[in-house]
């Protein structure tokens, strides 16, 4: 009975993690050996007129992106908030606004109440990269302030989670099958020694 439930939980729970896992396996070739595509002149766009939010001098973190995304909402433009420079001299709020396919720069005059919005398309392969190192360990405290890359964070952190039951499932579902143990034993030793090995030539 434990050895069919684990094979099924093992063979489905892979079939649904798959495409995250491939996503992620992906975008490590291009964060290894990948190059950005021929630079695109951005497109700038000047919106005016804005609803301004108060104290941007006196806020910081969670607050202070709270406020910038009332901004935000009234731009042609939706994403993740990287995060909020002011310049107390000439009262500009500047903040770079994410998503997968687009990556954008608002530089918000707060005194005029306009914003100047310049904007650059990504390829595919920028975009999976994105998706690869969010939300990521920086800026902590405000990450994850736009809906789908809270919704991304646990679908990410499900994978690790699941793909670690995956594994541990695996390494049970081999050593059931008495046939194939002597060949298991085998790769599980050829595996730890070039693991080892490789940590080894990494730290020495």
């Amino acid at each position: 009975m434990l050895y069919r439930w684990t094979r099924d939980l093992h063979l489905y729970t892979g079939l649904f993690i798959s495409p995250f896992v491939l996503l992620f396996s992906a975008s490590v070739f291009f964060l290894n050996h990948g190059k950005l595509a021929p630079l695109v002149p951005p497109a700038t766009e000047a919106v005016r007129e804005l609803r301004i939010p108060e104290d941007f001098d006196r806020l910081q973190g969670r607050e202070a992106v709270t406020r910038a995304r009332e901004i935000l909402a009234q731009l042609p433009l939706t994403g993740e908030i990287g995060f909020l420079r002011y310049v107390r001299s000439n009262r500009h709020l500047i903040f770079p606004v994410s998503r997968p396919g687009l990556e954008a720069n608002v530089d918000v005059n707060l005194d005029d109440r306009s914003a100047v919005v310049t904007q650059r398309r990504t390829g595919m392969m920028e975009a999976v990269a994105f998706l690869h190192k969010m939300p990521g360990p920086h800026n902590v405290a405000i990450r994850g302030n736009w809906l789908w890359i809270r919704i991304w964070k646990w679908f990410a952190d499900a994978t690790v989670y699941l793909t670690m039951f995956i594994s541990i499932s695996g390494i049970y579902l081999w050593y059931a099958l008495k046939a194939e143990r002597r060949i298991g034993f085998a790769l599980l030793a050829l595996g730890a020694c070039t693991f080892f090995g490789l940590i080894y030539g990494v730290i020495r």
